[in-house]
């Protein structure tokens, strides 16, 4: 990042610490938690457990706020993110990429939660206002570079139509060529379409993984696909409200302002060095007749389509061969299986009947078990309306559901240590347990250094070091390179507090070293 470019990162973030320190006095006090003076995020979180516990449960919470147990799960997650990306800050600190989309993204769920509570009146205007246009300029750019990205791993068009008609189905692919210029399937698809075409798992690996590096914004969640969606998904979110006629605010262009600023970097990057012909920035050239053309079009197929709701999946999903049954169809065709399950019933007790008189009794009755074949774990949580997805997953740890979390883990979702923040605090022993026992399905390549740190952490604000975290501890991070590290950051510690003879310094000694007599 560049000096110019960090200062205004700088700026963005301190601005939005701001906001979060003012709305958290608010939100705070409106749940019956007053504080005179807010700290960093990591404090609005253990305040925020505060206020849930003097409210007795989470749904009052939600009733406080007006918001629902989704919005809620999603208000917390956030929060968690920023103060794992940031655990302290003081102001004139150099900023990472990933620590400003956090506090960006969780200014603008804050600005959710404000318009739907009408006694908040905290402000999320940062003052740092792009112009209006261009966050159409930009949104437009993200659209066409979607799609030269897509067009550059499918170049023949009769190849990408097969492979979208398989994975999307035929009926999708002929209302995309109704609403299609000839010859260009990807001008009558929304934006959710495209975006899904570039982050499916495999799709992604094979075409796209080698244009978004691995470090910098794209290590917001870890996996620079995963971190691409996530993008993606606010994108969208903002381009519907400019699709509705509705008026963009401060935070939202400035979230937008960066993910195009962090989506079309490292392409026009690699435009520069020679490595591809799709140059991000000869779309941000149009005049206002282009601009117009591109809206008026996407917002017939907006129209058209009754907005684009569906959400970015993390793959793929195949159609079903046959159409769901309606509701119609579905009691008719139980109807005919009664009524043949009654008409075979009484054929059968006549046969049977008959034998019993032509026959001697048997001494001995013979029996049969009538086995009836478990129904698949996915099928389960499809039968109960569940997707089965990472988001799902996660409510369900969240909520301490191990019957859900079972039936996802049984059907091969992989998790990763970092979704159990939440639950490790609250002790939410049932799905830990039942995540430890399927460790091997944890696919978090290092988690060791951020589950450490957010450990040492917790236990510095009084948390107990329960024995469920001692078994994660013990699970994941004894290995040589760890216990190495931590070997070292424990006599760090002590020589510091040796040094200094200050409390504060003595009991972040006697955690580490807590910590290294755990895992060695």
């Amino acid at each position: 990042m560049t000096r110019s470019a960090q200062l205004v990162a700088r700026a963005q973030f301190e601005a939005a610490l701001q906001v979060i320190r003012q709305a958290s006095k608010e939100i705070l006090s409106l749940l019956g938690n007053p504080v005179s003076e807010a700290k960093d995020p990591q404090w609005f979180l253990q305040q925020m457990e505060n206020a849930r516990q003097n409210l007795g449960s989470w749904g009052m919470v939600e009733k406080r706020l007006n918001i629902s147990a989704s919005e809620l799960s999603q208000f917390s997650l956030q929060l968690r993110h920023l103060q794992q990306l940031m655990p302290r800050y003081e102001n004139g600190s150099e900023v990472s990429a990933t620590a400003l989309i956090a506090a960006l993204r969780f200014v603008a769920t804050l600005e959710r939660v404000r318009l739907r509570q009408p006694l908040l009146h905290y402000h999320t205007d940062l003052g740092l206002n792009p112009p209006p246009r261009a966050a159409r300029v930009q949104l437009r750019s993200l659209e066409l570079t979607l799609k030269a990205l897509i067009r550059e791993a499918w170049p023949n068009e009769v190849a990408l139509v097969n492979y979208v008609k398989i994975r999307f189905g035929a009926d999708k692919v002929r209302h995309w060529l109704k609403l299609a210029q000839p010859g260009d399937i990807l001008s009558g698809m929304l934006f959710s379409d495209l975006a899904q075409l570039v982050v499916d798992k495999k799709q992604f690996a094979k075409n796209y993984a080698a244009k978004f590096p691995e470090s910098g914004a794209f290590s917001f969640l870890v996996d620079p696909r995963k971190s691409l969606l996530a993008f993606l998904d606010d994108v969208q979110l903002i381009r519907n409200d400019v699709l509705d006629q509705k008026p963009l605010s401060a935070i939202q262009m400035t979230q937008l302002e960066n993910y195009f600023a962090t989506i079309t970097g490292p392409i026009q990057q690699r435009h520069v060095q020679g490595k591809t012909q799709i140059n991000p920035a000869s779309f941000s050239t149009c005049d206002d007749n282009e601009l117009e053309a591109f809206f008026a079009d996407a917002q017939q197929k907006h129209q058209v389509m009754s907005s684009d709701i569906a959400n970015i999946r993390d793959v793929i999903n195949s159609p079903r061969h046959k159409p769901p049954r309606t509701r119609e169809q579905r009691e008719q065709f139980v109807a005919a299986v009664l009524w043949g399950a009654v008409s075979v019933m009484a054929v059968a007790i006549a046969v049977g009947g008959l034998h019993l008189i032509n026959q001697t009794p048997r001494s001995e009755t013979a029996s049969s078990t009538a086995y009836a074949a478990p129904v698949p774990p996915r099928q389960q949580l499809d039968r109960m309306g569940i997707p089965f997805d990472e988001n799902h997953f996660r409510s369900a740890i969240d909520r301490n559901d191990d019957r859900i979390a079972r039936l996802f883990l049984q059907g091969g979702m992989d998790w990763k240590v970092s979704w159990t923040e939440q639950a490790l605090t609250h002790e939410q022993h049932k799905v830990l347990g039942l995540l430890l026992s399927y460790r091997k399905q944890m696919i978090e390549p290092t988690p060791c250094q951020r589950m450490i740190t957010n450990l040492a952490h917790a236990l510095s604000q009084g948390q107990p070091f329960t024995s469920i975290r001692k078994s994660y501890l013990k699970a994941f991070c004894a290995t040589p390179e760890v216990v190495k590290r931590q070997a070292s950051d424990a006599a760090q510690a002590q020589t510091r507090a040796a040094a200094t003879r200050d409390k504060s310094d003595e009991k972040w000694a006697a955690i580490q070293k807590a910590i290294y007599n755990e895992i060695k």
